[in-house]
């Protein structure tokens, strides 16, 4: 038997999607399986105790979302919440713990050794864990599990990641209560592939999803979106890095979902690189049923985009907007300020480009996450040494620890850099403008935001950019 935790509890929640898929690959193979998701749960710890009362895994599987909520103002770590879980189940099973998800996989060994987890899963979880309970009940070895991490007396051991190809994962989308999740937290998960091959200098779901777009076949896509449908499930988030990469995998899950009159009866929202994009797609999409996207700026000036990677230049944002505009799709753009080269200037330039378009909303995060590995790190040690680095923001003491929270911020922007982006926003309501360390007001962290939960509580429905926009503009 195999017991799944679903640990995150952010609220308002957010569907365990990949809860959903490991649990259905579970119960495919033969193996009883359990979902506690406490998320839901208003007593976590009486949650747990009732479960184990009357059962005893052989395995106990973790999924561990996020490391943190990912801005700068809060720094809020969710380590410290994971051994808390990990401690309250030790007191009720001495059935081995094993760790997954998007969080664990980018900080997957450092992660091990803190919490004392016996197994952490590297990547896609479906097809390992069902490897690993097989080997827990002696049909193979620990060598054999995709993307394992374990120990082996005091020497860490890491198989490859797993990173299977082609993605492919269950549809039948049954192991969660996402119509509660769709009552409370306003949408559900859906992933159409997973991993990325861009360059981006920051992002870290390669780390966390592989290095190569590995795609999903576009007719399990569209069972998945039925399955769902058929739960009252009609308003979808696509958990896809970009959704237009490749081109020519979004066009056809498209074409898809419009030749089964899928558009017609769902609403969805997406992630989308600047380019590839254009007028066919944008239509495409929006007979498919999207009615939002968030392009990923993250910056709006050639020389940040530049020192970014970034594969487009700030008229192929306009093209962009223009083509949404066109369609008919509601359109945010996500900013990330503050990265190693912004200057005042180029804030300014940035900011006042995004300004002259007709987007609906804009994102204007300060900061950036840093994670092991990742180029940006070349970057602002070119300025000088990580641990001295006056760019650095942080809230612990000692060396430089990145599955801490740790960010960036350009000393170029002064001493109060929010204050400085504030004053290049305006009047603008369009914006989510940063808050100061410390604060939160005005931003647009989803993390325990108040107005956001309420919202929802009187049926506002999708995004959650979409819901705040509505908000800050008095449409909701």
């Amino acid at each position: 038997m195999l017991t799944l935790i679903n640990t995150n509890r952010m609220q308002p929640p957010i569907a365990p999607i990949g809860v959903d898929y490991v649990a259905a690959a579970a119960r495919a193979a033969g193996i009883e399986t359990d979902v506690v998701d406490l998320c839901l749960a208003d007593d976590p710890a009486e949650a747990l105790g009732h479960h184990f009362a009357s059962r005893q895994p052989v395995l106990v599987a973790m999924s561990f979302r996020n490391v943190d909520d990912s801005f700068y103002p809060s720094m809020q770590s969710f380590l410290p919440h994971l051994r808390e879980v990990i401690g309250q189940v030790r007191r009720h099973t001495d059935a081995p713990i094993v760790l997954g998800g998007a969080g664990y996989s980018i900080f997957a060994g450092p992660i091990l050794e803190r919490t004392g987890a016996e197994f952490g899963i590297r990547g896609d979880g479906e097809g390992a864990l069902v490897t690993l309970v097989r080997a827990l009940q002696g049909g193979g070895s620990l060598e054999d599990v995709p993307g394992l991490v374990w120990r082996r007396g005091a020497t860490l051991c890491a198989n490859r990641p797993a990173w299977p190809e082609p993605a492919d994962v269950p549809v039948a989308r049954d192991a969660v209560d996402n119509a509660t999740y769709l009552r409370r937290g306003g949408q559900i998960g859906l992933e159409t592939k997973r991993g990325c091959g861009r360059g981006c200098i920051f992002c870290a779901d390669p780390l966390a999803k592989g290095h190569a777009v590995r795609c999903r076949p576009t007719a399990r896509v569209a069972d998945e979106v039925e399955a769902l449908l058929a739960q009252g499930i009609d308003v979808l988030h696509l958990c896809d890095a970009e959704f237009n990469i490749p081109y020519g995998h979004a066009m056809a899950v498209c074409e898809e979902l419009t030749r089964r009159g899928l558009g017609e009866r769902v609403r969805w929202y997406a992630y989308l690189s600047v380019v590839p994009f254009d007028e066919a797609l944008a239509v495409a999409m929006r007979r498919a049923g999207c009615v939002g996207i968030n392009f990923t700026g993250p910056a709006a000036s050639d020389e940040m985009l530049t020192g970014y990677r970034q594969p487009h230049r700030p008229a192929d944002l306009a093209a962009a907007v223009r083509a949404c505009r066109a369609a008919g799709i509601t359109v945010m753009v996500d900013l990330m300020l503050g990265g190693p080269g912004e200057t005042p200037a180029t804030l300014a330039a940035g900011i006042g480009f995004v300004k002259s378009l007709p987007v609906d909303c804009v994102g204007a995060g300060l900061g950036v996450r840093l994670y092991p590995g990742l180029p940006i790190l070349n970057a602002i040690a070119a300025e000088a040494p990580i641990d001295i680095n006056n760019g650095i923001r942080r809230r612990y003491a000692g060396p430089i620890d990145l599955v801490q929270p740790t960010f960036y911020v350009s000393p170029a922007l002064g001493d109060r850099p929010a204050a400085l982006v504030r004053q290049c926003i305006g009047g603008d309501d369009r914006f989510f403008p940063p808050a100061d360390e410390g604060g939160a007001a005005g931003d647009h962290n989803y993390n325990d935001n108040n107005p956001l939960a309420a919202a929802i509580a009187a049926g506002a429905r999708g995004a959650y950019w979409d819901i705040l926009r509505r908000l800050q503009s008095g449409q909701a």
